[in-house]
């Protein structure tokens, strides 16, 4: 499943290769390698700890490279000709809480030799009614679209986003991630939003310990899940059900319990004789984060 580097030099926007990087002791990447491909939406996925950020940050210039080799449009990541080319959507911020969202808008774009109009990215972000707002006082999730927003503002040709839709309601988590779709941009997605990266994501990488574990598109990354998952809602308890045969998994999740099994019809068969008020019973594939559990349990 896990594909080579067979992108050209004018395909590949950025590119870490053989990266080996350290904190101290801490061995925060081991030989990684990774493209960034023109016109792609890439999710990057990893448990806490796995390196993520540390390549992110890498590939943003933020970071020394310590081993290994680190280009953006064949360049060093943190050359001006590079951060005039591409945007960032981060979690940590010097935004001006003084300043109204247009203000702020207006002065990042001032820094770009080719900026969108601020219009039309007051209007991409959905924040035509709240530009003059101090920044200060908004809200977390409209904090969030300003941040998408000054992303934006040197109508970039590669786009970091990082947890873009945190804080966000349903109605502005999906018309965030329309616009998304619409943009014709490469983008970098790191979130642990399973459901947003198999909606934005042409392909996934997961970075385990450092090392890339897996690489390809969703679909390829959850075909490596084997079985099915099973929900139900039901008085039986994981611990009771995870000794059957072809039981991958199990786990509560709210009001239901959630079953990885390469047996399905044999465990529903199971819960059934354990539980007859058993209700809300469905058999569907294996998703996305059932997916990256399997590939990092498995991985050493």
């Amino acid at each position: 499943m896990e594909n080579q580097f067979t992108g050209s030099d004018e395909s590949v926007l950025a590119r870490l290769s053989s990266v080996t990087h350290h904190y101290g002791s801490i061995l925060a990447l081991d030989g990684l390698d990774l493209e960034v491909r023109r016109g792609e939406v890439l999710g990057v996925l990893g448990p806490n700890g796995a390196g993520k950020t540390t390549a992110i940050n890498l590939l943003l210039g933020n970071l020394r490279v310590q081993q290994g080799s680190v280009s953006v449009f064949g360049q060093d990541p943190g050359a001006l000709q590079v951060r005039e080319r591409r945007g960032a959507m981060l979690q940590v911020s010097g935004i001006s809480g003084n300043l109204t969202v247009r203000e702020n808008i207006e002065l990042f774009s001032s820094y770009y030799p080719a900026p969108l109009a601020v219009a039309k990215l007051l209007s991409m972000a959905g924040l035509e009614d709240l530009s003059g707002r101090r920044f200060g006082k908004l809200s977390g999730g409209q904090k969030q679209r300003v941040m998408f927003a000054l992303a934006l503002a040197g109508d970039p040709e590669l786009l970091f986003l990082d947890e873009p839709t945190t804080g966000l309601d349903v109605d502005a988590r999906h018309r965030l991630w329309d616009e998304i779709r619409t943009l014709e941009v490469t983008a970098v997605l790191s979130t642990h939003n399973m459901a947003e990266v198999d909606a934005l994501a042409d392909r996934v990488i997961v970075i385990h310990h450092g090392r890339r574990i897996a690489d390809g598109t969703p679909a390829e990354i959850k075909s490596h899940a084997a079985g099915r998952l099973v929900r139900c809602v039901t008085c039986t308890l994981p611990d009771e059900i995870k000794q059957l045969p072809g039981v991958i998994q199990a786990k509560v999740r709210g009001r239901h319990l959630e079953v990885q099994t390469t047996l399905p019809e044999d465990l529903v068969r199971n819960l059934l004789a354990q539980d007859e008020e058993l209700v809300d019973l469905t058999v569907e594939a294996v998703d996305l984060e059932n997916a990256f559990l399997s590939l990092t349990k498995e991985s050493p």
